[in-house]
């Protein structure tokens, strides 16, 4: 009798998470609700929509995906136990989160990268996008895209091959791109004029 007591009670405790996942999930596509934001403010800390904010802000965009899957095709307790596993939360937090998740989804919000401790001028920033510089002197056009450029370096970058300073402009794009100096070179002699 005593070996049955723990899968007795691990089975209820799933059981109850199946329920409440189940509430949440049964609330969200019954309805509008009111605004999370009252005329008071925006809704305090503690509730729901804070709590499903949070839970969505330490998972990685794969276990967001996933987490959501899962809801969507009504296995609260695979959700469940993804987000135990992906958080390292105790089992009645990853309840809670899987529940307010579900009754507030969240948009996967990736985390902001953490600021550099000093300023190194030697390595370029890479920016989220590539960036194209397109150079052309009759029948010959270059271009150059890079996600190490963007507006204003490349302003830098014509504004010293136009004041004649090709070499520099030309090692500042090679700097800033995954071309070589004589390809830079070239595509600096087309923005002469």
């Amino acid at each position: 009798m005593e070996s049955l007591v723990i899968p007795v009670l691990i089975l209820l405790l799933v059981g109850a998470a199946v329920l409440l996942v189940a509430r949440a999930v049964g609330r969200r596509t019954s309805g509008p609700k009111a605004s999370a934001t009252t005329a008071a403010g925006p809704t305090p800390p503690g509730e729901p929509v804070e709590l499903a904010r949070a839970a969505a802000a330490k998972l990685t965009e794969d276990q967001h995906r996933r987490l959501y899957a899962l809801i969507a095709q009504g296995q609260a307790m695979a959700a469940i136990k993804l987000y135990y596993e992906a958080s390292g939360e105790g089992l009645r937090a990853s309840r809670d989160a899987v529940g307010a998740l579900a009754a507030h989804p969240q948009p996967f919000t990736p985390a902001a990268p953490e600021a550099p401790e000093h300023d190194d001028d030697d390595a370029p920033e890479r920016f989220p996008y590539r960036y194209r510089a397109i150079a052309s002197k009759g029948d010959v056009t270059r271009e150059v895209s890079s996600n190490m450029l963007n507006d204003e370096i490349y302003g830098r970058i014509r504004t010293l091959a136009k004041s004649g300073d090709t070499e520099a402009a030309a090692t500042a794009l090679t700097k800033h791109s995954d071309i070589s100096l004589k390809q830079a070179r070239e595509f600096i002699a087309l923005l002469d004029d």
